[in-house]
């Protein structure tokens, strides 16, 4: 079997050697860089299955290597985590607005960092074994191999964790899905046990987001419904 291979950008020394000790015990292959422009030259030059950002990197930072890594066309999809020593909302948001998956706040233990590793290993492989699939609701075409999404004949551009939340609700259709169901089958059952409520509460930001690129009127949705004290349930 082929290991997967992990870019890891940081700059403090210590933390970067940790890092790369576990994930090379638990099997992957990790390539590290320093610095910003050193991370921005290797994403372009090889193919990872994972990438993982320190915010606070020398020269180029990770804010703005991830938004340039999600307009490479063949890192488009490529799973991102970010770590940073910021733990308010805004800056949460920040970083998954720019287009990352995952965040995690320092200090942080390595079993935690581990656990997210490997949720977003399993989301990814997990999809690369479905055969062509397609799922329609109304206008909506979800293409899951492609990982394209068409509303009529326009093509959609969303993020990792929305087109992951649309096939969710897609291939739930009319059923209620709670935050915390939806947690575990989308950021896996390892987030869920690490996670906090404020963590949790970042769906809705995501169902946000989603509501903006398919939802005709996305301040009054009438594809993905809101059920008070539970939960969404996507309705076509």
């Amino acid at each position: 079997m082929v290991s997967k291979k992990i870019l890891l950008v940081e700059d403090d020394d210590k933390l970067i050697a940790n890092l790369s000790d576990k994930l090379r015990a638990e099997g992957y292959d990790v390539f590290t860089a320093p610095d910003g422009d050193i991370g921005w030259e290797m994403a372009r030059a090889d193919s990872y299955d994972l990438i993982v950002l320190d915010i606070m990197l020398p020269k180029l930072d990770g804010i703005s290597l991830c938004r340039l890594i999600r307009n490479v066309p063949d890192s488009e999809y490529v799973p991102i985590i970010m770590l940073t020593a910021r733990g308010t909302e805004n800056d949460k948001i920040h970083g998954l607005e720019t287009g990352a998956d995952d965040y995690i706040v320092k200090p942080f233990s390595l079993g935690e960092f581990l656990s997210r590793v490997r949720a977003q290993m399993r989301r990814t492989s997990s999809y690369h074994s479905l055969n062509s699939l397609e799922l329609q609701a109304g206008d909506l075409r979800l293409d899951i191999t492609g990982r394209r999404v068409f509303k009529a004949d326009e093509e959609l551009k969303l993020s990792n964790k929305e087109f992951d939340l649309l096939t969710l609700f897609m291939r739930n259709q009319n059923a209620v899905l709670s935050r915390d169901w939806i947690l575990k089958n989308i950021w896996g059952e390892d987030f869920v046990i690490t996670s906090t409520r404020k963590e949790i509460r970042t769906i809705d930001v995501h169902i946000r987001w989603l509501r903006e690129k398919i939802e005709d009127n996305p301040s009054s949705p009438k594809r993905i419904s809101t059920v008070r004290g539970v939960g969404y349930r996507f309705e076509g």
